[in-house]
């Protein structure tokens, strides 16, 4: 499992295998274009590669579990050969999973926090792999209709501890999520966003994952997600500063250039 203490914060770099995602649609479906991506992220500072090969934004239609693993195992089996930087593999399905584990994949981030029937077996299974859960209301297709809080700090907060229990792994695996976009509306992401301390005060690494999402736009005006850089590099610097020790992020090299400054500047006070 990874030791997410060796570093500071983790900057882990996006490589979406898809051809519907929200921030760059089709442009990394192609095998030899997704390893390109994904070499150019690594050495812009990436230091842990997010692949999916499932879209999960908002209204996004379901793919099989063969199409899936059709898409991500090229680019997986031949980015194992070519770097040695982990990586993590976006899915929920457990085929999928099973699949990337056996090949040694060092964690699997799932938007559905593993509760899809037989994942969490697939995952106890493989001891070794760190296990990122998230929260998310309702799914995907549906899932920014209507959400609905009395208190959606406390509400993802327990979600997470009761997830975390259900799963019955060892708590050295867990990285948690708060699924920012997912299931909510901007006053739902500013509140947990703010909220990122509490979060870490359960004792378990926090990723925050906000690049280029609505949020950012709907905070600048950018309705095109290649626009939202500048507001996606700020973001990921107040989440680390909050306390995050996982950024998730499409602009590797500007937020690696913005961490290492605010860093240097005094922005940060690293004590976990």
């Amino acid at each position: 499992m990874i030791n997410w203490n060796v570093k500071n914060y983790w900057i882990m770099g996006v490589v979406n295998v898809t051809p519907d995602s929200f921030s760059d649609g089709g442009r990394f479906l192609q095998r030899d274009n997704a390893l390109r991506h994904a070499e150019q992220l690594i050495e812009e500072g990436a230091h842990i590669l997010d692949l999916g090969a499932e879209s999960t934004r908002p209204g996004a239609q379901p793919v099989g579990a063969q199409e899936e693993l059709d898409r991500l195992m090229p680019v997986l089996t031949a980015l194992r050969e070519l770097s040695d930087a982990p990586i993590s593999i976006d899915t929920s399905k457990p085929e999928v999973m099973r699949a990337a584990l056996s090949i040694g994949v060092e964690m699997i981030n799932d938007v559905r926090a593993f509760a899809v029937s037989d994942a969490a077996e697939v995952v106890r299974a493989y001891p070794e792999a760190s296990l990122c859960v998230m929260h998310l209301q309702g799914d995907p297709q549906s899932m920014q209709h209507r959400p609905s809080y009395q208190d959606v700090v406390q509400e993802v907060q327990q979600f997470l501890k009761n997830r975390m229990t259900e799963l019955d792994v060892d708590p050295l695996r867990l990285v948690l999520d708060p699924g920012f976009g997912f299931g909510k509306h901007l006053a739902h992401n500013i509140d947990l966003f703010r909220a990122i301390p509490t979060l870490v005060d359960l004792g378990f690494p926090v990723l925050a994952g906000v690049s280029r999402k609505r949020m950012i736009g709907e905070l600048t005006g950018r309705e095109n997600p290649v626009d939202r850089q500048a507001g996606s590099v700020a973001a990921a610097v107040e989440a680390v500063r909050l306390g995050a020790k996982i950024v998730r992020v499409h602009d590797v090299a500007q937020t690696r250039d913005a961490l290492v400054v605010a860093s240097a500047l005094g922005a940060f006070k690293f004590s976990r």
